[in-house]
């Protein structure tokens, strides 16, 4: 675990700091300078190309992850990596051209409800061409177990451009319309840094030569294609859909309410940067037992630190809702449902991790999709009905079913579950101080309230989880900052 540990915490700080710059953009500055309909267009055309994300990559940065490894001469791996990065040009032309011939068709059809997404379609291809291959690139380092500039760039970069952006466009330097165009201009320097910085670890070489597997390569990547349009589409597709069933400027109350529960996932999002390729190595070299102690301890400590940002975020959420417009007040239900979706995401610890690099994706992928279709008829039934909120229970549920799915599927097929007695007393934990603190207000400033009562939380979570041995890793890992700061 220690390059695990290592990188972990490395990502997870610039994951954190990224989240917080994202946060002060999006509840603050996104919210003050400029109107609710500019930011949920915003939000919109970034969702949409998130979703389209995976098509656009054609699978392949999962593919680099599962196959690397099982390469073992220089040869291979110069041809494996060389046919991985022409892989995706083409869904890219292909999409494209589609994209040009039923242009008329897309367009009648996306501006149904909001006519203001009309001059901006054509954005949603690029960015989600950036989108992908900024993650083939990502994936080309991490096989090289260099995930820490990547996750700088993917968590970082972009949000501190916009930050810039933002404020340049409170000063009236640029209109809203240069400012959307700036931001996806961003996120292609972003894909141009993160190619250079992969091409120095390893440099293609521009000589191809057969290699084996080229076969299974093609079945799994154009498999998992669908599989990380399940993953997008469930993270994505509720402020999509709400852009097409309602006035584009719900997106923007919405996301405002999704970012403050997302917060909840960046321990997984850290981990998984480095775990991802342990694991697809572990399955390669079937080391089951060192695959199942993996699985335990990734889930116990992604359980304990993402419970105690789960309190942190649902029992501060009505004070954080005073210090932003009124008008963005409504998402108080949400922030919690999305909240506890996000916690069940981070107590399966690298269970994607396992089913996406093992030989049962295939089957994982089928669950999936079946999940993806559930999904949309959830937010088609909902949204009409009960607005944004609609859309969060569309994703409570989804993503519930998703991850009971995977851990029954996990458990059939491996033989080992991530949970130990200690996830039986986080969890009692984590429900004792949610009912003791949540009703705990003080009669001063939200940002005072905020911060008193997110030190007494912190401080009995901390107390409990350290002098109980709640986790191994957590514990280890506070005596090393501790050592440290001495």
């Amino acid at each position: 675990m220690g390059t695990i540990v290592s990188q972990s915490i490395k990502n997870t700080l610039t994951t954190y700091l990224g989240f917080l710059v994202g946060g002060i953009n999006v509840l603050f500055l996104f919210t003050n300078f400029m109107s609710d309909t500019y930011f949920g267009l915003v939000t919109f055309i970034f969702s949409t190309a998130n979703i389209m994300m995976p098509l656009m990559a054609f699978g392949v940065h999962n593919t680099i992850i599962k196959f690397y490894s099982s390469y073992k001469t220089r040869q291979s791996q110069n041809s494996f990596l060389l046919f991985m990065l022409i892989l995706p040009l083409s869904m890219v032309v292909s999409v494209g051209l589609l994209g040009h011939l039923f242009y008329y068709s897309i367009r009648i059809w996306l501006t149904e409800t909001n006519v203001i997404i009309e001059d901006y379609i054509w954005l949603i291809y690029i960015s989600g061409v950036a989108f992908a291959y900024f993650e083939v690139f990502y994936a080309w380092s991490k096989v090289h177990m260099q995930s820490v500039f990547g996750n700088f760039m993917k968590e970082l970069f972009h949000r501190v451009g916009t930050t810039l952006l933002l404020i340049l466009l409170y000063v009236e330097y640029i209109t809203i319309e240069e400012f959307i165009y700036a931001v996806v201009g961003v996120y292609i320097v972003r894909v141009f840094i993160m190619m250079l910085y992969a091409f120095n670890i390893k440099l293609p070489v521009l000589r191809f030569a057969r290699f084996n597997g080229v076969g299974a390569i093609l079945k799994y990547t154009s498999l998992i294609v669908i599989a990380g349009s399940v993953a997008n589409v469930i993270l994505e597709v509720d402020k999509f859909m709400l852009g097409y069933y309602i006035d584009i400027e719900n997106v923007a109350y919405y996301g405002v309410a999704i970012y403050i529960a997302s917060v909840i996932g960046v321990p997984l999002l850290a981990m998984e940067q480095i775990v991802n390729p342990i694991t697809a190595k572990l399955l390669n070299d079937k080391n089951i037992d060192e695959l199942k102690s993996l699985y335990k301890k990734s889930s116990l400590s992604l359980f304990v630190i993402s419970g105690l940002i789960f309190l942190l975020i649902v029992l501060n959420v009505n004070e954080l809702y005073h210090l932003i417009p009124e008008k963005y007040n409504g998402g108080l239900w949400i922030v919690i449902l999305i909240s506890i979706s996000k916690l069940t995401d981070n107590l399966l610890g690298n269970n994607n991790a396992i089913l996406f690099n093992s030989d049962y994706y295939f089957i994982a992928l089928l669950l999936g999709v079946f999940l993806m279709v559930s999904m949309v008829y959830l937010n088609i039934l909902f949204i009409p009905k009960y607005g944004i909120e609609g859309a969060a229970y569309a994703t409570f549920i989804a993503v519930l079913l998703y991850n009971i799915s995977k851990i029954c599927f996990v458990r059939h097929s491996f033989k080992m579950m991530p949970f130990t007695i200690n996830t039986i007393k986080v969890f009692v934990l984590i429900s004792v101080s949610f009912g003791v603190f949540y009703f705990w207000d003080f009669p001063f400033h939200p940002i005072l309230n905020i911060g008193l009562k997110s030190v007494m939380v912190f401080v009995t979570y901390a107390y409990f989880v350290y002098n109980f041995k709640l986790s191994n890793d957590v514990s280890l890992l506070v005596d090393k900052i501790v050592g440290y700061l001495k």
